[in-house]
């Protein structure tokens, strides 16, 4: 078996030869992704380059219509990790009058989580539902924040604007992803172990990408 060719384009044309190759080997596997969920998807798999997420992502009906709506009201992005944060492209957010946030490293959500026996995930979530205003959860690391979540939604009032659910692992992550599916609340959770902070950042940037 010989090596791979070398293929030589411009540092612009990369991409869009990466999503053309995607295009291809999704047709050559028989996978159709509906329209409205293509970017999302194929962003995914761009990010990862694993096929499985043509088949493990799941939308809320219109839910990319909806996550677009509430970035064009100024919605905020939370996630889970630092890393989430600065993968999401906040020049792009910040044209709606969005911002990202990632509460990981506050020293309010360090005393919290001492203080109730929790992870520090789960309390960013305590700290990002008190800040009064739509939010976007992008979580890629930690089930826990999926779980919160999922508790402070049938508590009371308040409940997320949308849930971008993609932790990455094995202890809860499957069992959080399907808790959030049945809350009503709008979201693209990935079934499964896979996900990561990579994958809740492209989510994020497939939607703000289409809208410029």
């Amino acid at each position: 078996m010989g090596h791979p060719k070398i293929e030589y384009w411009l540092p612009e044309e990369i991409e869009a030869r990466s999503f053309a190759l995607i295009g291809e080997e999704l047709k050559e596997r028989g996978i159709c992704i509906p329209k409205e969920e293509e970017a999302v998807t194929m962003r995914a798999i761009h990010t990862s380059a694993d096929f499985d997420y043509a088949k493990t992502l799941c939308f809320s009906k219109g839910a990319v219509a909806v996550l677009e709506g509430l970035i064009r009201g100024g919605a905020d992005i939370v996630t889970d990790t630092n890393m989430a944060l600065a993968g999401i492209n906040k020049k792009a957010l910040g044209k709606f009058g969005g911002t990202a946030h990632c509460f990981m490293a506050e020293e309010e959500a360090a005393r919290m989580a001492k203080e109730k026996g929790m992870t520090r995930a789960a309390a960013s979530m305590e700290l990002a539902a008190a800040m009064g205003k739509p939010i976007i959860f992008a979580v890629g690391n930690a089930p826990t924040a999926l779980l919160k979540l999922h508790e402070l939604a049938a508590a009371g009032d308040w409940k997320p604007a949308f849930i971008i659910g993609v932790p990455v692992g094995f202890v809860n992550v499957e069992a959080s992803k399907e808790l959030i599916l049945g809350t009503g609340i709008p979201y693209i959770i990935n079934r499964g172990r896979k996900g990561g902070s990579n994958i809740a950042a492209a989510i994020c940037n497939a939607v703000l990408y289409q809208m410029q």
